[in-house]
C-alpha cells in the first residue's frame, strides 16, 4: 500500500505498507505525523524523496515479501537518490543484522515509534551513514486526529492495544511487538469521535488480543465497556471486533457481541488447532471440548453469530490422527469462515527446534485437505442465507459487470472475508442497502436490492444514518 499526496513544497514521503490491519494503522499514523510536520505525502513511490517500507515479519512468506519490497525501493535509490527507511516488524525483529541482506538502506526503525517518525526522516535526510534505531518495542500513541486514512472513507481500523503477553510456541510476535499495552479508554473514544467526524461508518477494533484490552491499565477486562461506550456514541453503523483470544471470550463479551446495538455479531477467534496434544505443544490455553462449548455459547447468544478462525497445519509432531481430529472438529462446529497456514519455524521461537518435523509435502497436502473441507462447510453456511434479507455496505461497482455491485455484510470483515454481489441499477459506495440473498458460493453471496427491511439480519435495532 502506498498512500498520500504531494504538493512539491517540501521533501516528499511515500509509505509502502505490508502485513496486517495493525500495520495499516501504523502506516496511517506515520503519514499523519509526517504531514503535521510539513512533509509532502505522495502516492507515487517513483517520485518520493523518502520511501518508507513498513514491513511485516510474522512468518517466512511475509519476511520474503518485505525483503522484496525493500529491494524494489533500493532500485529507486540507485536511480534518483531516494532515501529508503525500513520500519516496522522486520526492522524491530532483526535490527542492524538486516543490513547484511539489504546493506544500502538509509535507516532502520522498529515498532511503536510512529509519533516520532518525522525525527527519523529528518535525521535520514541529513545523514551520510545509516540511521539505526535499535530499541525495545516502545508504544508511543500518535496524537488523535493526525492519521491519514488509507482505507475507504466509510471504514477504518481502530487499534485499542499493542503487543502480546501470550507464550504460543510458534509465534515470534511478543519478541518484536513487546508485551501487551492497552490504549487508554478516553483516548480510544476521542479517536473514535474523530473517525466519526470524518464520515467513518464502520469501525473495526484491532489488537494482538482484543479481549485482553484494559487488564494492564484497569485491572479488569474492559472490552465490554469499550463496546458499550462506542455503541452509546450513536455515530457508527457497524462496530466490529477482530482478534479475540478464545480463553478470554467471556460470558460478558458474548453478551455484548450478541445484544449491543451497532456491535456486530461477529467473532474473529484464532484457534490454531483442535487436537489437545497439539494445543499443549503450542501452549494454547484451552482445548477442543472447550472450543466446542464456546462456539455453541456464541451461537446460542445470537443465531446469526458469525465465527471466523485460523489454524496451523504441519506443526512439529502433528500425526495423521492429530490432523484427522482437527478435520472432525471443523465438521462438528461448522465455522462460517476459516483460514489456515502451513507451519513455519520462526527464528527464536520454542517451536523452531522441536523434533518430528512434518515433511513439507505432507503439510501442504493437509493444508489443501483442510481448505477443501472448509470450502464445503462455508458453502453450506452461506446457502443458509438464501431467501433471507440482510443489510450490506456497498464498496464499489463490479469491474466487469454492469448493474452489479460489490458489498459486504456484517459477516464480512474488510480484506479477509467474502463479499455480497448485489444486482441493482444504482448504488452508491459507502451507503447501506437492504438486499435479498438469491444464491451463494463458498466465499460470496449473490443478492438483489430490496426496498425495506424492518428487522435486519445480524443487527439488533434499526439505526438511522
Amino acid at each position: 500500500m502506498a498512500s498520500g499526496r504531494s504538493n512539491g513544497k517540501s521533501p516528499s514521503v511515500a509509505i509502502v505498507n505490508l502485513g496486517c490491519a495493525k500495520n495499516v494503522v501504523d502506516a496511517e499514523e506515520m503519514l499523519g505525523v509526517l504531514a503535521e510536520h510539513g512533509y509532502s505525502l505522495t502516492a507515487d513511490t517513483s517520485r518520493a524523496d523518502v520511501l518508507i517500507i513498513n514491513t511485516c515479519g510474522f512468518i517466512a512468506s511475509a519476511k520474503d515479501e518485505s525483503l522484496t519490497a525493500i529491494r524494489d525501493a533500493l532500485r529507486w535509490k540507485r536511480r534518483r537518490g531516494t532515501k529508503v527507511i525500513v520500519a516496522g516488524c522486520l526492522s524491530q525483529r532483526y535490527g542492524k543484522s538486516l543490513l547484511e541482506q539489504v546493506p544500502d538502506v538509509d535507516a532502520l526503525i522498529g515498532v511503536g515509534q510512529m509519533a516520532r517518525i518525522h525525527e527519523v526522516v529528518e535525521r535520514t535526510l541529513m545523514a551520510d551513514s545509516p540511521v539505526i534505531e535499535e530499541t525495545p518495542p516502545q508504544h508511543r500513541w500518535a496524537r488523535t486526529g493526525t492519521r491519514v486514512l488509507s482505507t475507504a472513507p466509510w471504514s477504518a481500523y481502530l487499534k485499542i492495544s499493542e503487543g502480546c503477553d501470550h507464550k504460543c510456541t510458534f509465534c515470534a510476535i511478543p519478541a518484536f511487538r513487546g508485551g501487551h499495552v492497552s490504549k487508554p479508554l478516553e483516548r480510544i473514544l476521542e479517536e473514535a469521535q474523530d473517525l466519526a467526524r470524518r464520515g467513518v461508518q464502520e469501525v473495526n477494533l484491532i489488537a494482538q488480543d482484543s479481549t485482553q484490552y484494559g487488564l494492564d491499565l484497569y485491572g479488569r477486562q474492559m472490552l465490554p465497556q469499550l463496546l458499550r461506550e462506542l455503541s452509546a456514541m450513536q455515530t457508527f453503523r457497524w462496530i466490529r471486533v477482530l482478534y479475540c483470544y478464545p480463553s478470554r471470550v467471556s460470558d460478558e463479551v458474548i453478551d455484548v457481541l450478541a445484544n449491543t446495538p451497532r456491535v456486530l455479531p461477529y467473532v474473529d477467534m484464532p484457534l490454531q488447532h483442535a487436537d489437545d496434544d497439539i494445543l499443549r505443544a503450542m501452549m494454547r490455553p484451552v482445548g477442543r471440548d472447550r472450543y466446542v462449548q464456546l462456539i455453541r455459547r456464541l451461537r446460542e447468544a445470537h443465531p446469526d453469530m458469525t465465527v471466523r478462525s485460523t489454524f496451523i497445519v504441519g506443526f512439529p509432531g502433528e500425526t495423521e490422527q492429530h490432523f484427522a481430529n482437527l478435520l472432525a472438529f471443523l465438521e462438528e462446529v461448522q465455522l462460517d469462515r476459516a483460514g489456515a497456514f502451513v507451519f513455519s519455524p520462526e527464528d527464536g521461537t520454542p517451536a523452531e527446534n522441536l523434533p518430528n518435523r512434518v515433511p513439507e509435502r505432507v503439510a501442504q497436502s493437509r493444508y489443501d485437505r483442510l481448505m477443501r473441507l472448509q470450502q464445503r462447510i462455508s458453502l453450506m453456511r452461506n446457502r443458509m442465507w438464501i431467501g433471507r434479507e440482510m443489510e450490506v455496505l456497498v464498496e464499489s461497482a463490479h469491474p466487469a459487470q454492469r448493474n452489479l455491485w460489490i458489498a459486504r455484510s456484517f459477516r464480512d470483515a474488510p480484506e479477509v472475508d467474502g463479499t455480497v454481489l448485489v444486482r441493482a441499477r444504482e448504488a452508491q459506495p459507502g451507503t447501506f442497502l437492504t438486499v435479498s440473498i438469491t444464491d451463494a458460493t463458498a466465499y460470496d453471496l449473490l443478492a438483489e436490492r430490496t426496498i425495506s427491511l424492518p428487522v435486519r439480519a445480524g443487527q439488533k435495532e434499526e439505526v438511522p444514518l
